[in-house]
């Protein structure tokens, strides 16, 4: 089920708010709890019903294991490695399983040449994020981070489905205790900032990804059967992937949020304007910020992180954006890809060792040039992330480099989105500056910004038009791009 569906707009959401409400308000918290797992169920099942059984075996599995981790602490003060060990094995096996097992299979018949017979493995939905997320609960009660949890806000913080599909990846110290501290009744309150931060998402999805999506998958299409764009055509092209990517992503991470806090809970930010970042450190401080935290805290230090010298710093770095690259998606373009962040991350780190500190460039008044530095950089790595092939991806890097000459001008209408939305991109107060006064996320109250927007009767009636507009638009569905990783 998309969030961007006549079903969950008008039919699902309705429901699970009235049930939680009237679940709680008759027999309490934990009935409610259990509807929103009820309910998150139902939504996770609605795309494939067989793979229901495979999200709930994990959970009841990874839950098992982690109580009895805590017994071996409680009662021996120490941890057990086997468990942990086993826990990872289950968990990267099944990632491994269905999302790399057929990419392993073709990379060996084509490299040594084997005879494997590649099987088509439907991808489950969500199974690398709730994957991730079980590994990392799994190292926490390792490391003596968690001393209980009742198995029904272990479910939830699973399965909780407004960020079940594409994250955030979130930790169980932000969420589960929000479960166990709810009143399980909806407030006002957080219905109009919830609505609301959810109307934005939906709008960026709708009315500004999916209208620039056309001008990218034009350019991407037509590279994979071997024509090469020209200049224009090429950096149109990418740039119109980019923004549909960063309004798709940012879309859902609002709607997500959006739709956590109508429940009272506040979801943890994972999207912060990267475009505006002034180094790829600072990108991938707001790209997938999540993720960015999960392969920073349970891989780039568990590998020694900066701690043992900067060539294996560098390699520690390097590895990590491999692997993240390759979480990314089964194929040899996603790895480039975070080849290309990691070599990114090394030059930066380096610079930064040579200039001392990035308020240098602000010092000096080079912002823009290292703004700019960085979104150049960040479009070329694109190139590899949406290619279909190598072939594509080097059609478009010489399309961008001038090889094929100036070419044919896109539409004066494309134009004109793609500059807008860099403008918005780049300029416009993000969703969570816009509403900072509510503290839309879990972690969004420690920053400091400006309090932004009251709202007030007239921003509802703008936020109004702005959802029945999108609404219009629903009735051709797209599908969000992260929801295939």
């Amino acid at each position: 089920m998309l969030f961007n569906s006549y079903t969950f707009v008008l039919l699902f959401l309705p429901i699970v708010l009235l049930g939680y409400e009237l679940t709680g308000r008759v027999h309490g918290r934990r009935a409610a709890m259990g509807w929103l797992v009820l309910a998150s169920l139902v939504f996770y099942g609605w795309w494939n019903p067989p793979y229901v059984g495979l999200i709930l075996g994990s959970a009841i599995v990874n839950y098992a294991l982690g109580r009895a981790q805590q017994r071996k602490l409680a009662r021996d003060g120490a941890p057990s490695r086997a468990i942990l060990a086993f826990a990872l094995v289950l968990n990267l096996g099944l990632l491994g399983y269905y999302k790399y097992l057929g990419f392993f299979l073709a990379t060996a018949n084509a490299v040594i040449g084997t005879s494997f017979s590649t099987v088509s493995i439907i991808l489950p939905l969500a199974i690398s994020f709730y994957t991730f997320q079980q590994i990392a609960y799994a190292m926490d009660v390792k490391n003596g981070k968690i001393h209980e949890c009742p198995f029904l806000e272990y479910l939830l913080f699973v399965t909780f489905f407004p960020q079940l599909i594409a994250g955030p990846i979130v930790h169980h110290r932000e969420v589960i205790p929000q479960f166990h501290a709810s009143t399980s009744r909806l407030r006002t309150s957080d219905l109009a900032v919830g609505l609301s931060i959810f109307t934005i998402g939906l709008a960026k999805k709708v009315l500004l990804a999916d209208s620039i999506a056309p001008a990218a998958e034009r350019v991407f299409g037509q590279v994979e059967l071997g024509t090469t764009p020209g200049l224009v055509m090429a950096w149109t092209g990418v740039v119109a992937f980019a923004l549909q990517l960063y309004f798709d992503f940012s879309g859902y991470s609002d709607m997500a949020i959006g739709l956590g806090r109508m429940f009272g809970i506040r979801i943890p930010l994972n999207f912060d304007s990267p475009y505006k970042a002034l180094s790829i450190v600072d990108f991938w401080r707001r790209w997938h910020m999540t993720l960015s935290r999960f392969l920073r805290d349970y891989l780039y230090i568990p590998l020694g992180g900066n701690r043992k010298g900067r060539a294996r710093r560098y390699f520690n770095l390097m590895t990590t954006m491999v692997l993240g690259g390759l979480w990314h998606g089964a194929g040899w373009t996603f790895l480039v890809w975070g080849f290309l962040h990691g070599l990114y991350l090394m030059v930066n780190h380096l610079w930064a060792h040579v200039t001392r500190d990035i308020e240098w460039a602000r010092a000096q008044g080079m912002r823009f040039v290292y703004q700019a530095t960085t979104f150049v950089a960040v479009l070329f790595a694109w190139v590899f992330f949406r290619a279909e092939s190598f072939a594509g991806a080097g059609h478009v890097v010489r399309g961008m480099l001038g090889l094929s000459g100036i070419g044919s001008l896109p539409g004066k209408s494309t134009m004109l989105l793609a500059f807008a939305l860099l403008a918005v991109a780049w300029f416009a107060p993000n969703t969570q500056q816009l509403l900072a006064r509510y503290r839309p996320a879990f972690d969004f109250g420690r920053r400091k910004t400006a309090p932004g927007l009251r709202l007030t009767m007239a921003h509802g009636f703008v936020l109004g038009v702005v959802f029945g507009v999108s609404l219009m638009g629903l009735n051709v569905v797209s599908q969000f791009l992260y929801y295939q990783f």
